[in-house]
């Protein structure tokens, strides 16, 4: 699938040495730091207001009726902020797809799901506390990309244990979420990142009772950083597998981009508060999805000593049988 921009800018010709796509702003491409024509940057920046949170850092849609509001996340106090640099904007969003009941219904089935080391009244005796529909935001892009990687293994290393290797490889990739969010984490955004359904992205999100509209609060020079960082992460990964042998070491990688597309979008999701026995809890759910929940539950110590207790018994009773078979 190839990126398209979401919104209502006018479109851009693509840089004229690369063709890689160029967005408004931009005043050298992402790829190849080609200068870009002057139509590219000439509109006046938008001033923007949002609500910064003294606590976390999460950024979220100002809203003038709001009063010294309370961060969702994590209860402190937020102030309103007009940044001097221009930032990021959600160009889509993905819709909701569930209701709050839904999410209600997803977060205790997925309690029970668990397995043995948590309490087992924990799907029954949690109470939710709070329910807060939520749209985070993070960029989501295509990249055709040539790794360079390097890396010692076993194979060819005669006398010695480790013999050097390195080697070129075109990488096509699509779809690559990188959150941006500061309200979530990147593990709760990345968790619940697989079943969103990105065919179904339409305008920047609009204003609903009791949600928040999280915002991107980094800027462009930033957000392109963010970016190229996530490309040489997923780059990682994938060479661990170009390098020949069962062992290895020392695996580095240098990404150098052929043509990168992004979009930046906002995705739905229910941010949940569940108390068990007197502790507070957190858990996500998809705003597609309720099947998908991530988050922190407890764990029972009862059974999770049991279960060294048993662990400890087995070992015993085979150190007995080999004994008694001597």
């Amino acid at each position: 699938m190839q990126a398209t921009e979401i919104g209502t800018h006018a479109a851009i010709d693509p840089c004229r040495r690369c063709h890689s796509p160029i967005e408004a702003g931009d005043l050298r491409c992402a790829v190849c730091s080609l200068p870009t024509p002057a139509l590219a940057h000439a509109s006046a920046a938008t001033k923007v207001e949002l609500l910064r949170c003294e606590g976390c850092g999460a950024a979220v849609s100002y809203d003038i009726k709001a009063q010294a509001p309370k961060c969702s996340f994590c209860d402190s106090v937020m102030h309103v902020e007009t940044p001097e640099d221009p930032l990021e904007e959600a160009s889509g969003s993905l819709p909701f797809a569930i209701d709050d009941d839904a999410a209600r219904e997803g977060l205790r089935r997925w309690l029970g799901t668990l397995g043995f080391f948590r309490p087992g009244d924990l799907q029954s005796s949690a109470t939710i506390n709070e329910l807060k529909p939520l749209w985070w935001v993070g960029w989501v892009f295509d990249a055709q990309v040539l790794v360079s990687w390097a890396a010692d293994s076993e194979v060819g290393s005669r006398r010695a244990r480790w013999a050097p290797h390195a080697g070129q490889q075109e990488l096509d990739l699509r779809r690559v979420l990188v959150p941006a969010s500061r309200g979530l984490s990147s593990d709760e955004c990345l968790a619940i990142a697989g079943a969103y359904h990105l065919e179904t992205r339409g305008p920047p999100p609009t204003p609903r009772p009791g949600a928040l509209i999280e915002r991107f609060d980094v800027q462009r020079s930033a957000a392109r950083q963010t970016i190229a960082s996530a490309l040489e992460r997923v780059a990682l990964r994938n060479a661990s597998q170009w390098v020949p042998g069962s062992r290895q070491r020392k695996l580095s990688v240098a990404v150098l981009p052929r043509r990168l597309s992004s979009e930046r979008l906002a995705f739905p999701a229910y941010v949940l508060a569940y108390r068990y026995r007197g502790k507070l809890y957190r858990a996500v759910v998809n705003g597609q999805d309720a099947g998908i929940v991530t988050g922190k539950a407890p764990y029972s110590i009862a059974r999770i000593a049991l279960a060294i207790l048993g662990g400890i018994a087995a070992i015993a009773l085979v150190f007995v049988i080999l004994s008694v078979a001597r």
